[in-house]
């Protein structure tokens, strides 16, 4: 059995968590969870609808009465214990990751890394919230303004980080004195009950930190956002959801943050380190099997690197292993499930009907299933769909320019605006190019941009808001201004 594989073996929960309370049973029944990598049913889980998500916002109201006005030191130190506890627990938490999610076990650690980060980061913020003392037009008047807690926060996750996604979230809004409940992925969510379990043994009062199990995932979304109790709402996510999250939160005009799809452009100029951009790429790209929504969807080269590259790209994804996530070595996982195999697919036929040529890969893994294998695609034209999509998976389009101006425009030529790459040696070069590019995040020289101390976020329609950073915890904040006056002068 799964939980065989886990030192700690109270981490494989199979209840939902609500108001300090394992919900092992609802009326609605239970779903089956299944490992992306074998097909086997990890477990059965209850479906909760729309009364259990009613009760936990509720119960998150009356815990934020008290929550709030717990001292920023207690609540740093209590998210802070839930930290320490990530971290003694990594290799349980990341081998639920592999188990769920399918993620090589190497990476499902760095995950976790990642999602403890977090919690220690905000942590120390909490005690950092300040508002401002602001000069008044009269010499009577004293102007403040302070920073409180939002309230009750609701935060819809996404199944390919399943941890972190989580804990960049309710990091700071614990940390700032909110209360939140959690709705996360219905492939994913045995890492956000074992978060659950860790955040009780922290301290983590009861109400305030709640997780919502099930696939019926359109009646829970829909009071979430529905709710008047819910006073902020937090998605990672595709961008078509986005825009249902935000249209049904305008009724209640809720501060949203929506951290939404991409389409990362990766630029690489004849002057770059091939070595290195070799290395960025594939970084970039196959991370997590190319599920992520920073993967670099298109890689643009320039024409006097563009052959060389490609055969070098080509040669390096061949090498990649596939295979279960638990197995030594292996570098690529299974995608999530068979739909996210079609799409790949459907996007790679697309291309190869209009001209493209498959360098590497292009085809289902031997192994069957979900895996698929890593796959570099030339000559790959604009219009093509996976050129104008996200594809979430591991295929590497490559594209062809010309000089500077074309690779700006190319990569500006999307509806999206999360993150963009780009490899070069002549700083002139990047300045420009970085700050004509149009989008939230832009790596330079490199494939990893992801970290607690930077904030996280798109432009255009890949989102609002940002988290991470110390800008991360003013999404959970509300600015209030005091006007007093009466003040004698001396």
């Amino acid at each position: 059995m799964s939980m065989d594989l886990l030192k700690d073996k109270s981490l494989f929960r199979q209840a939902a968590f609500i108001n300090g309370q394992w919900v092992e049973q609802t009326a609605h029944g239970k779903y089956a969870l299944r490992n992306p990598a074998t097909g086997e049913v990890l477990v059965e889980l209850p479906v909760c609808r729309e009364a259990e998500t009613e009760f936990a916002i509720e119960s998150a109201h009356e815990a934020f009465q008290r929550w709030s006005k717990v001292t920023a030191k207690q609540r740093a130190e209590i998210v802070n214990r839930w930290y320490q506890l990530v971290v003694e627990h990594k290799e349980d938490l990341a081998t639920l990751i592999t188990l769920e999610e399918g993620k090589p076990l190497a990476e499902a650690r760095g995950e976790i890394d990642y999602a403890a980060s977090f919690l220690q980061w905000f942590s120390e913020e909490a005690k950092r919230v300040r508002g401002d003392v602001i000069p008044a037009p009269k010499d009577s008047q004293r102007i403040v303004a302070l920073k409180q807690p939002i309230g009750v926060c609701a935060a819809i996750t996404p199944w390919n980080f399943p941890a972190a996604m989580i804990t960049r979230k309710a990091g700071p809004a614990l940390a700032a004195g909110c209360s939140m409940v959690v709705k996360p992925a219905s492939q994913t969510p045995l890492t956000a009950l074992a978060l659950a379990e860790l955040a009780q043994r922290a301290g983590v009062p009861t109400g305030v930190f709640s997780v919502v199990t099930g696939n019926a995932t359109r009646p829970v979304g829909n009071v979430l956002t529905g709710h008047p109790l819910v006073r902020k709402i937090t998605f990672t996510g595709s961008t078509e959801v986005g825009r249902v999250l935000l249209a049904q939160s305008a009724e209640t005009i809720k501060k949203c943050s929506m951290e939404l799809g991409g389409n990362a452009p990766l630029i690489v100029f004849e002057d770059a380190d091939l070595d290195l951009a070799v290395e960025g790429i594939l970084n970039a790209k196959f991370r997590n099997t190319g599920q992520s929504c920073i993967a670099a969807n298109r890689v643009l080269i320039q024409d006097g690197i563009y052959e060389q590259l490609a055969a070098r790209l080509a040669a390096r994804a061949a090498e990649l292993k596939v295979g279960n996530g638990l197995e030594a070595g292996v570098q690529i996982g299974p995608m999530i499930d068979e739909a996210a195999v079609g799409k790949v697919e459907e996007h790679l036929q697309n291309a190869v009907a209009g001209g493209a040529r498959v360098l590497a890969g292009g085809r289902r893994h031997a192994l069957g299933g979900a895996f698929f294998e890593p796959t570099v695609v030339a000559d790959v034209a604009l219009g093509m769909t996976i050129a104008r999509e996200e594809t979430f998976g591991p295929v590497m389009p490559l594209l062809r320019f010309r000089d500077e101006a074309e690779a700006i425009a190319m990569a500006n030529d999307t509806d999206f605006g999360l993150a963009a790459y780009l490899f070069s040696k002549d700083a002139a070069r990047i300045w420009r190019t970085a700050e004509a590019l149009e989008t939230g995040m832009v790596g330079i020289n490199t494939g990893l941009i992801s970290s607690e101390v930077a904030p996280f976020g798109g432009i255009k329609q890949s989102g609002l808001g940002r988290e991470g950073s110390h800008y991360g915890i003013d999404e959970f904040l509300e600015i209030k201004y005091l006007c007093w006056d009466g003040v004698t002068p001396v």
